[in-house]
């Protein structure tokens, strides 16, 4: 998931996270799910790895099924560049994943695509990301907000989101339900749909659990802008994406995040 900071545009680049957003209460202005940082500004413009296309990944789903293994046998092999960020369009984003089976947690392979998505979250920079971004039809999320990230943000804004940093979290076949009916309204982007925000509502406060990487159970409680993330990825799982639940008159481009909203929408924040 994708949180933009309202920097000063002409030194912003995005963090593929799903994490921050920033936002005008007044209503002027808001930043997506993905905020700029330091590492960003080295590379300006997209910075999205090296994605993998829709039509590798079928050739690839093609020929291990040829050889009998199942994709899954072949997804893990050594590579020396990272996976790129699949882009809106690939069936692997607009259909559900599958449950990871117990027997593959702990492989090699396994182990390979989670550090594989890490890595692909930090360079973007993001604050989130689901196995289906990278090519991968399986239910497994990581997040990661720090106060670097943070830092980027107006205090208003990190204030208005309730952000705060927490540690890198894995959750395998993640289930999530809110605890409250209370939602707000903030802009959200997506790393696998560039260059776009739009208003999205969420519940504030959110429960998770699942499997660690480790495979132990877990289970977390979340509220403000990590409930956010969490609601952002585990939607990717389902083959659902941002768009889809957006408030259609708040879409709009990047460039565009700082305009006001048409008339008779409601409010960026809490419901």
């Amino acid at each position: 998931m994708e949180v933009i900071q309202r920097l000063r545009f002409t030194h912003c680049h995005r963090l593929l996270f799903p994490v921050s957003v920033s936002l005008s209460v007044s209503g002027a202005g808001a930043a997506d799910l993905i905020h700029n940082t330091a590492a960003q500004k080295a590379s300006v413009n997209n910075v999205n790895g090296n994605r993998l296309s829709s039509s590798s990944f079928s050739r690839r789903r093609t020929r291990v099924r040829a050889s009998g293994g199942g994709w899954f046998s072949g997804f893990g092999a050594k590579k020396a560049t990272l996976p790129e960020i699949v882009k809106a369009g690939d069936p692997v984003l607009h259909e559900p994943a599958r449950e990871v089976e117990k027997e593959e947690i702990g492989s090699e392979k396994l182990e390979k695509i989670i550090d594989d998505m890490i890595a692909v979250m930090r360079k973007a920079p993001g604050v989130g990301l689901a196995a289906p971004q990278i090519g991968v039809p399986l239910k497994i999320i990581v997040l990661e907000d720090t106060q670097e990230y943070i830092s980027y943000a107006r205090k208003d804004e990190i204030v208005a989101q309730d952000r705060r940093p927490f540690d890198l979290t894995v959750i395998i076949n993640p289930k999530l339900r809110s605890l409250s009916n209370k939602t707000a309204l903030f802009f959200e982007g997506c790393l696998s749909v560039d260059g776009f925000r739009a208003g999205v509502e969420r519940y504030l406060e959110v429960e998770v659990s699942g499997l660690g990487r480790d495979g132990r159970p877990v289970k977390m409680e979340a509220r403000g802008w990590q409930a956010r993330i969490l609601q952002h990825e585990c939607d990717h799982l389902d083959g659902t994406l941002y768009v889809e639940k957006m408030l259609p008159r708040t879409f709009r481009t990047v460039q565009n995040l700082d305009l006001p909203l048409p008339l008779g929408c409601p409010q960026l924040g809490p419901r």
